[in-house]
Parts: C-alpha cells; sequence; structure tokens
C-alpha cells in the first residue's frame, strides 16, 4: 500500500499535502504511467486521514491531468513521460543590462522555471421588431457587482498616494510599467502561483487587448497564430485585425489537438490552459507537456498563455500555469485585474521570456506605459497590504455561494430533467445543455423576448462543423441572490415553451 509521513507538513492543509506527495512520485517515475492508486477510502484508513482528504486530492490531481478515474473500477495513473524530454534551448544564465531597470541583474533560468479579460459573447442578431426590447437579466454580463467593489479601501490607498507620491505621479513612466507595481505583481505570483518571476519581465498595459496587439508587433506578422477551436472571438478579431493569418485548431477533453496544431504549421499558439472560455476545460499536464515539446522544436514557436480567471477556482488549489513549468523560455503569459477587480479598471499584464524581453527594449521599448500612474502606484499598495489576497478571497466565497444557490434552484426547478450541468467547479461561468427542440438562434431569441440575454457555445466557434448546438454559456458573476429566482423563472419559460 502507498504511503506517507505526514510528520514534516508544516502550515499545507493535509489533501494538499498528499496531492504534492503523489505528484512528485508521478514526476519521478516512481508511480508509473498506468498503475492503479487505492481507493479512497482504503487509502484514507492506511494513512490514518479521512476519506475526504484523499477524495480532494485526488480531485486535485484529475483536474491537473496527473491521474484519471474509470467508472468502478478506480483511480490511475496518467502517462507524464513528456516531462523528462524538455531541455532548455537558451543558456541557464541570462544577464539584463538595460536603462530602463534598476541596474544590471543576473537571471538563472532554472529559477526563472521554477518559479484576460472575461469573454463576452458575439453580437446576437435580431428581428427588427424586437432590437431595442429590454432584457431583466444578462446572462453574457462579466459586471462586477458593485456592493463586491473594494471603494472604500481602494479610495483610501488613492489619497495615500496622491499625498505621500506626488512628485512620482508626475513622473515619466518607464514603458514596462511602474517598478512598485511591477514587484507586487512579481511577490503575488510567486505567493500564490508559484511563479518565480523578476518585476523586469513584467510588461504592464491598459487591458490584454492592448497586450496582444504589442505581442503581434513583437513577434511579426509573417506568423501564423492559432486559437483553440472555440474560443472568445474578440481574440479572434483582434489577431485578424492586425493582419496576421490565424488557425483554429480544434479541442478534446485534454485541451487543444496537438495533432491538428503540428498540422496547421502555425508559429504560434494563443491558449486559456487554467479555465478554457467557452469549454470550462482544463489542459491536462500530459497536454500541457505536448505543447512545449512543440513550442521547443523551432525556435519561432512560443506559446501565449492567457490565465484570465485563474483566481477563481472554486474547489481545490489553482491549477499551476504553464509558464511555472516552462524551462525552454517559450511561454509569454498573460493576465488581467479586470475580472478581480472590475473590467473597468483597465490593468493587465503579460510576462515575457528573458530572450523576448531583450528583443521587446530593442524594437518595442519607445512605448509609453498606457496605465495611468495614479491607477500603477494606487493597485501597488492594494496588493502589498494584502487587500487584493483579501479581496480575492472574499470573492471566491461570494461567487462560490452565487454558483451553488443557482444551480440548486435549476435542480428544483420545473426543468431540471431537461439540463445538465457542466464544468461547473473550474471558474465563474458553467455549460448547461438543453434537451430542446429549438436550434441555438431560435432558443437566444426566444430567451431575449422573456427578457433574457444568452449565449450558447456554438457562437464561440468559427467552423460551425465543429459546433455543438442546445449548450448555453452561463456566466452567473454579475447576479445577485435576489434576482437568481427571477433567472430561473426566464430561463423555464424560456425552456418549457420550446416544446
Amino acid at each position: 500500500m502507498l504511503t506517507y509521513s505526514f510528520e514534516n507538513i508544516g502550515s499545507q492543509h493535509l489533501y494538499e499535502y498528499l496531492y504534492r506527495c503523489i505528484k512528485a512520485d508521478i514526476i519521478n517515475g516512481v508511480l508509473p504511467s498506468g498503475e492503479k492508486l487505492p481507493s479512497k477510502r482504503s487509502f484514507a484508513k492506511n494513512l490514518g486521514i479521512s476519506t475526504i482528504t484523499v477524495e480532494n486530492a485526488y480531485e486535485q490531481l484529475i483536474a491537473e491531468g496527473y491521474i484519471y478515474s474509470v467508472a468502478k473500477k478506480g483511480y490511475y495513473v496518467a502517462d507524464v513521460t513528456m516531462i523528462d524530454t524538455l531541455h532548455p534551448l537558451e543558456s541557464p544564465n541570462t544577464v539584463l543590462n538595460d536603462s530602463t531597470y534598476h541596474g544590471t541583474i543576473t537571471f538563472n533560468q532554472d529559477d526563472l522555471a521554477s518559479s484576460s479579460c472575461f469573454p463576452a459573447t458575439q453580437d446576437i442578431f435580431l428581428s427588427k421588431d424586437n432590437i431595442h426590447q429590454s432584457y431583466k437579466i444578462d446572462l453574457t454580463s462579466n459586471k462586477t457587482p458593485a456592493t463586491m467593489f473594494p471603494f472604500y479601501t481602494w479610495s483610501k490607498y488613492l489619497r495615500e498616494v496622491i499625498t505621500n507620491q506626488s512628485d512620482a505621479l508626475l513622473q515619466s513612466c518607464p514603458s514596462g510599467g511602474i517598478y512598485d507595481l511591477r514587484c507586487a505583481i512579481s511577490r503575488h505570483l510567486r505567493d500564490f502561483r508559484g511563479m518565480n518571476i523578476h518585476p523586469e519581465q513584467i510588461i504592464i498595459g491598459a487591458g490584454t487587448e492592448y497586450l496582444y496587439g504589442l505581442i503581434i508587433q513583437l513577434l511579426g506578422r509573417n506568423h501564423t497564430f492559432a486559437m483553440e477551436e472555440p474560443c472568445y472571438s474578440k481574440i479572434r478579431k483582434i489577431y485578424k485585425s492586425n493582419d496576421v493569418s490565424c488557425k483554429s485548431i480544434v479541442m478534446d477533453e485534454q485541451g487543444v489537438d496537438i495533432h491538428a496544431l503540428y498540422k496547421s504549421k502555425a508559429n504560434i499558439i494563443h491558449i486559456s490552459p487554467s479555465h478554457h472560455f467557452p469549454t470550462g476545460v482544463v489542459t491536462s499536464i500530459k497536454r500541457r507537456y505536448e505543447l512545449l515539446s512543440w513550442a521547443m522544436n523551432n525556435k519561432d514557436h512560443y506559446i501565449i498563455e492567457d490565465d484570465y480567471d485563474s483566481e477563481f477556482r472554486l474547489s481545490g488549489k489553482p491549477i499551476p500555469s504553464m509558464q511555472s513549468i516552462d524551462k525552454t523560455g517559450r511561454v509569454i503569459y498573460i493576465n488581467t485585474f479586470t475580472k478581480s477587480l472590475t473590467p473597468t479598471i483597465r490593468i493587465s499584464y503579460m510576462i515575457l521570456p528573458i530572450n523576448l524581453l531583450h528583443l521587446f527594449n530593442k524594437k518595442l521599448g519607445f512605448y509609453s506605459c498606457t496605465v495611468s500612474n495614479f491607477e500603477q502606484y494606487t493597485l501597488a499598495r492594494f496588493i502589498e497590504t494584502g487587500h487584493f489576497e483579501k479581496h480575492i478571497n472574499r470573492m471566491r466565497l461570494y461567487y462560490r455561494k452565487q454558483r451553488n444557490q443557482f444551480i440548486d434552484a435549476l435542480e428544483h426547478s420545473p426543468i431540471s430533467d431537461k439540463i445538465t450541468i457542466d464544468k461547473a467547479d473550474s471558474g465563474i461561468h458553467f455549460l448547461m445543455q438543453i434537451d430542446t427542440p429549438l436550434t441555438d438562434k431560435q432558443l437566444i431569441k426566444h430567451a431575449y423576448k422573456n427578457g433574457l440575454k444568452l449565449s450558447c457555445l456554438s457562437d464561440y466557434y468559427e467552423n460551425s462543423i465543429y459546433a455543438k448546438s442546445g449548450i448555453i454559456v452561463i456566466n452567473y458573476s454579475a447576479l445577485s441572490s435576489e434576482n437568481i429566482s427571477t433567472t430561473v423563472e426566464l430561463l423555464c419559460k424560456t425552456i418549457l415553451h420550446s416544446f
């Protein structure tokens, strides 16, 4: 029987410690691919811990793709042999020496390696008679409830910044952003995402759309950019509007199809591995290493990792980023504060590998940062004082409560036998499959007449051949406890009246 000691657990949760022990044994080959793991009950009895502790550890390992379950048979170790095949392309030590930075810094590539905006629905074209009709509930909105934004704390730090840093506020901002904010983000990523990032690697920008444009200029328009199929439609539109060739890569339950990616001849792929929108798929660890291998085999290949709502995984630990396991300098990491704080605070950032950072300074260093100094210094203080962490924890509890209340209401509604909920744990949206004779366009139009704004999974496909119909994308972030019952009533009215 598999056995671990819990003597040196420290401050970790039991399930987290067990998860790390099993994960280490899988990576190191102690637990080979295909080996059956102990049942939850027998494992818990052998270790002297609760069954729920083992279950939580197994669920986290499943979410990251280290193990998989087979109905009525148990849990098995997944194939992660790809991990041992990756080696850095660059020299392990790289030196930065630029006037933008504070002196000369030597980076160890191994140390670095260990270390977007929430999608809106596509436009819905309605008949002329209905185009001006208002709706009561919007299940496509990414709006943050006003009651959940920390207005008092934010205004307090803004006043402090104006009072104590008035000279700095009026100074020209480096192209990468205010150094204080980059340091604060670096520490936050180290403490809560396990990412060893130097502040100099972080580039601040006004929204992820702006950062996408910088990446295109940095890497060049002669490359082919690939996106997941389906994907957030604005990403595709931004790349095409910048005159770059685009390819859509189909997905399976492990992430983008690696064979389709090779076949596409694309140079850069834009993915959301921790929580794909709109499918909710989490890219497995095996597929992540396959993608890193694809990137490593060509000097022009890069992966853009869009980690747009990684803070809001509502069960288990956040999924580790691809950047944190990249030892080859091929991952460009992007994240944003528009989802964790509010869409109206246009602050996003990207993390560049060292080789691209040198190229950025040479090629695009003349750009001015597009975010106000006032907001950058305020956000830096908000993070440094621990209020950002408190805010995230508060929002997780809020969203978990909203999700549970919403799903419970759906499961006890008249349409409970006509719906199936999927991917409810991986972020602040889920999928709802509906048994209905209506087409997706008819369903959206019918819902709109009832005062309900919806989007369907099929809206996000470029090629309709791959589109799956009868699946609604439910974003519940803008719902309140008071209007959940109204939302369910409108969904019932829409679905039941379609028969």
